[in-house]
């Protein structure tokens, strides 16, 4: 979670790095004037409202934090993610435009890939819903609900419905319901950890 400026800092690093997106030059900031990665403009604009929401929402501070979130409810619309502040620690790479479903409830850890059309919720009227570990990768179509732990360095293939526990580091899982498939290393999927 965002605390300061000095981890606000580092939370919008490791998301330019997950996402792959180069340090500022003259170059890319005239391809990001042209043609904004819209992405990107997400994240920038969800970690900054983090950064407000707890860290500075007092006094005239919270014209900013208002406009912030007309600005990232506008570009969640447009990009179809539903995804609430404070979920996801840093290094997220969301990877394609489309339906991105979150409960705030949820917690997921440094490092996340995420695919579209990927639900991650509550389950039967309960308030309470996953946590997810570091390095986890999420394929497409992933929908992952309840009361459940995902641990570290975990891979969720693509249409798998997660609905229990996975206690076991560096596995994939996959399936409906969710099974563990095999060992895995998850450097060779997620790339820049």
């Amino acid at each position: 979670m965002i605390k300061n400026k000095q981890t606000y800092i580092a939370f919008l690093k490791a998301d330019r790095m997950a996402l792959g997106i180069p340090n500022l030059n003259l170059i890319s900031c005239l391809i990001e004037f042209i043609s904004p990665n819209q992405i990107w403009k997400f994240q920038k604009t969800l970690r900054k409202l983090e950064y407000y929401n707890n860290c500075k929402n007092k006094g005239l501070n919270k014209i900013v934090y208002t406009y912030l979130r007309f600005k990232f409810k506008r570009i969640s619309l447009k990009l179809g993610f539903s995804i609430p502040i404070n979920v996801f620690g840093p290094g997220l790479a969301i990877v394609h435009y489309g339906t991105i479903v979150i409960n705030s409830n949820t917690k997921v850890g440094k490092n996340c890939r995420i695919h579209a059309c990927t639900n991650i919720g509550a389950s039967g009227g309960s308030k309470k819903a996953p946590v997810l570990g570091d390095n986890v990768y999420i394929a497409p179509g992933a929908k992952i609900y309840g009361d459940i732990q995902i641990a570290d360095n975990i891979a969720i293939g693509a249409n798998a419905v997660v609905n229990k526990s996975f206690i076991q580091e560096g596995m994939m899982i996959a399936g409906n319901p969710a099974t563990a498939i095999k060992k895995i290393d998850i450097s060779k999927i997620i790339r820049h950890i």
